[in-house]
């Protein structure tokens, strides 16, 4: 299985019930084979530009693991759901998993040292 990076944008109307349409991408993304690996919510943000009359969005991040055929099957889904207005799906970078650990890492380190010079 590889990894993905999944974006989405949830309809602005949805902000006080999100759970349903959130279920609804966990679920495709099972039955597509899939697991999920991180989420982050990102909040209602404002948009660059108008999408289909909305101003604002909101934004949801995910890191999944997919097969091979799976990003075809959750793409067409994707385009027809009425609550996702934008997503995209790519796969993800293997430089930016080891960026992100040497920094965790380096934070473990600079911790480690504050401690020991206080004691």
């Amino acid at each position: 299985m590889k990894e993905y990076e999944l974006s989405l944008l949830f309809h602005p109307d949805l902000e006080m019930n999100l759970d349903p349409a959130l279920d609804k991408v966990k679920k495709l993304i099972k039955s597509a084979g899939g697991k999920i690996t991180k989420e982050e919510p990102d909040g209602k943000k404002r948009l660059a530009y108008p999408i289909n009359g909305n101003e604002y969005a909101i934004y949801y991040f995910m890191d999944v693991e997919l097969p091979a055929e799976a990003p075809a099957k959750i793409s067409s889904t994707l385009e027809i759901t009425d609550e996702v207005i934008r997503y995209l799906l790519v796969k993800a970078d293997p430089r930016r998993a080891k960026y992100l650990e040497s920094k965790a890492n380096e934070a473990d380190d600079s911790q480690e040292e504050k401690e020991s010079k206080e004691e």
